[in-house]
């Protein structure tokens, strides 16, 4: 069996990257092989924390008109959904799994208590957060850097449709370069669009290393926890 690099890991996953090819809804065959890869990494021992956005759904800055508390809160129901979904894709594969959320709905899931979630992973089930923070105005980027902090977390995995950070957005320009490394500080200063300011900030004060890569190759998360250098990673 191959050793991994890193034993335990915060997995945080597009709402986008769920919904496949159109970004929106979910996809069963995306979430599957998704899926497949998470199992892959557990039976290597890892321990596995992971976040999903909620963008295939709703974004809260979606809500033109609307009270911003109104929306994000809209946002983080639609994390959830994207939770549950994955709960129930990974124990269909046999790994133990739970779904906290900051926001309490006991009859679906447990409400999070870093203890609990901690005790969960040493178990070695996988652990889903959800609903954000559980506060408006903080994205679920945000929410994967507070939870890695508090779950001690040696990376940030971060599942985007893009596979790294660029100058610019490769989509838009054809001749945007990619970097292979990034200090937080850099990102801050240049204003790449890694992940928000306050995320990227509270990775930086608890010194949490953060691999940007691409979904579009599930395979990309075993290949990142055993270490290969793909996409970008942005540390001190």
């Amino acid at each position: 069996m191959k050793t991994p690099k890193y034993n335990k890991i915060l997995l945080k996953i597009s709402g986008e990257a769920i919904g496949g090819k159109e970004g929106k809804g979910i996809d069963a065959e995306t979430l599957a092989k998704i899926s497949d890869k998470i199992l892959e990494v557990t039976k290597m021992g890892v321990k596995v924390a992971i976040v999903v956005g909620g963008g295939n759904f709703w974004r809260g800055r979606q809500g033109k008109g609307m009270d911003r508390t109104t929306s994000d809160h809209m946002g983080m129901l639609a994390t959830v959904i994207n939770s549950l979904a994955l709960q129930d894709a990974l124990e269909s594969r046999g790994i133990e799994t739970r779904v906290q959320t900051a926001i309490e709905m006991r009859q679906i899931a447990e409400p999070y208590i870093r203890r609990k979630a901690l005790r969960h992973l040493e178990k070695g089930r996988a652990v889903i957060f959800a609903c954000g923070t559980g506060n408006p105005y903080f994205s679920t980027d945000t929410t994967a850097a507070l939870r890695a902090a508090e779950i001690d977390a040696q990376v940030i995995l971060l599942a985007k449709k893009v596979d790294g950070v660029y100058d610019s957005d490769p989509v838009l320009n054809p001749d945007a370069q990619k970097y292979e490394s990034l200090k937080y500080i850099d990102v801050l200063n240049r204003g790449l669009g890694v992940m928000d300011s306050t995320a990227t900030s509270l990775c930086m004060d608890n010194n949490i290393p953060l691999i940007v890569f691409g979904l579009d190759e599930p395979d990309n998360i075993v290949k990142v926890v055993l270490g290969e250098k793909i996409g970008t990673i942005v540390n001190e």
